[in-house]
């Protein structure tokens, strides 16, 4: 390989990149023997000249390879994940692998952190008491054989580059590379040893993506990497302008999880959810049509295979599954906070990414970069877009255990709420599906 510099130099100047020169990149960023500052400068290369769709391959391979990979061909049924670039109040992945796992899809998981405004999975299942998800590859294969399904964290043996990378990433600005969004996505998720995977990419103020032009291109830049390495992709492009249910926060988000899996969760995660597992099953077996898919995922919460699935894999993961059931077990805060509307109308708009910074503030954040996220804190709507409300109404509560950031999240919160006199036109969840 070059050497470091020339190889920044060589980005910059926006030359392509090797998949040899790839490998040992990554090798030695993974092994501290290119530091932050040198990789964070190819990065931002990369970024600002742009990574074309063999270097995004390629990106990935090289992630892939550094690490080790679970072994899960001895298992006689599909393995399908489903990944989402992630949105305020998205909790999607925790509801569709159950669901999926309980219909006969062997689901393995590897959670990560959030980013910015977006609280990760990781933090979600981290606030059950007790669950574990710092797992050797051996235990995570086992847990994923005895019950199809677990959740892993990144660490030092799956996709220890990405764990690297992805904080780096944080503090360099230059998570929004679509290269690196999808090199980050797949590498993690081909080390899972997978034969399927449904992507919800979040499109709109909630997400990491603005424009459903950009979220497209990431889509297809994913399916064209699982076809090169030959798993099955499936993508669907979803909305979320306002936050996805009710709740945006780790144990609050657990909460309606569960609630979603009970068949009482809010109309907008229940129909994503079901949806996205029942694309999970459909790839598990192209067999059935579509519409069998979407039935078997309801029977899974119906007669409560999907909850029970969820809660043997929490106490298997060394957490408390009566937490799932008795809230009181989660962790709750000290103090609530109401934000009523100051006028007669219509929620007409909530800007999501307002109330993700907004929970961030009130220490809901669990990006890895040094602050220890309060699992118990957060936002939690009372009305969404469409909702009539009077003078007065509650809209939302926020939930603190520490006031510092109080008021500035208060304001934040009250500045994402609009409030008309006509009622919305209502807009579509799923925006577009697409297929390799």
């Amino acid at each position: 390989m070059e050497r470091i510099v020339d190889l920044i130099r060589s980005k910059r100047d926006g030359e392509e990149v090797s998949l040899a020169d790839f490998e040992k990149l990554i090798n030695g960023y993974t092994l501290e023997e290119i530091s932050d500052a040198q990789m964070g400068a190819f990065l931002m290369a990369g970024v600002c000249n742009g990574f074309n769709d063999s270097e995004a391959a390629s990106i990935t391979a090289a992630m892939l390879r550094c690490g080790e990979q679970i072994d899960l061909s001895a298992l006689d049924k599909a393995r399908v994940d489903c990944y989402s670039t992630g949105g305020v109040g998205d909790k999607i992945p925790l509801i569709a692998a159950p669901i999926a796992a309980a219909a006969g899809v062997a689901v393995p998981m590897i959670v990560e952190r959030g980013t910015g405004h977006i609280i990760g999975s990781l933090g979600k299942l981290q606030s059950v008491p007790g669950f574990r998800t710092a797992l050797e590859v051996a235990d995570f294969a086992d847990l994923v054989t005895e019950f199809g399904l677990a959740f892993a964290e990144q660490g030092n043996s799956l996709a220890p580059a990405d764990k690297r990378l992805y904080e780096l990433r944080n503090d360099t600005a230059t998570v929004e590379s679509l290269a690196l969004i999808a090199a980050s996505a797949m590498s993690k998720k081909l080390a899972e040893d997978l034969s399927g995977l449904v992507v919800d990419v979040k499109v709109s103020r909630g997400s990491l993506l603005s424009g459903r032009t950009e979220a497209r291109r990431l889509a297809q830049l994913i399916i064209s990497i699982g076809r090169k390495l030959d798993v099955k992709v499936q993508a669907l492009l979803t909305d979320i302008d306002q936050p996805l249910g009710y709740t945006v926060g780790n144990a609050l988000e657990i909460m309606e999880v569960s609630q979603t899996l009970q068949g009482e969760g809010p109309e907008d995660v229940s129909a994503l959810a079901n949806e996205v597992a029942a694309r999970m099953i459909f790839l598990a077996d192209t067999s059935i049509s579509m519409d069998g898919a979407r039935e078997k995922a309801q029977a899974a919460i119906q007669n409560g295979s999907a909850l029970q699935t969820l809660a043997s894999v929490i106490a298997a993961q060394g957490g408390d599954p009566e937490a799932l059931t008795n809230f009181e077990k989660l962790p709750l805060t000290k103090g609530a906070y109401p934000i009523t509307s100051p006028r007669d109308g219509y929620v007409s708009k909530i800007n999501a990414a307002d109330i993700g910074r907004a929970a961030v503030l009130l220490g809901a954040g669990d990006s890895g970069t040094g602050t220890v996220a309060d699992p118990a804190v957060g936002v939690v709507l009372e009305a969404k877009v469409g909702q009539a409300v009077l003078n007065g109404t509650r809209l939302c509560s926020l939930y603190y255990n520490d006031s510092t950031n109080l008021e500035e999240a208060q304001q934040l919160v009250e500045d994402a709420f609009r409030i008309s006199t006509s009622e919305p036109e209502p807009r579509d969840l799923v925006l577009d599906l697409i297929q390799g």
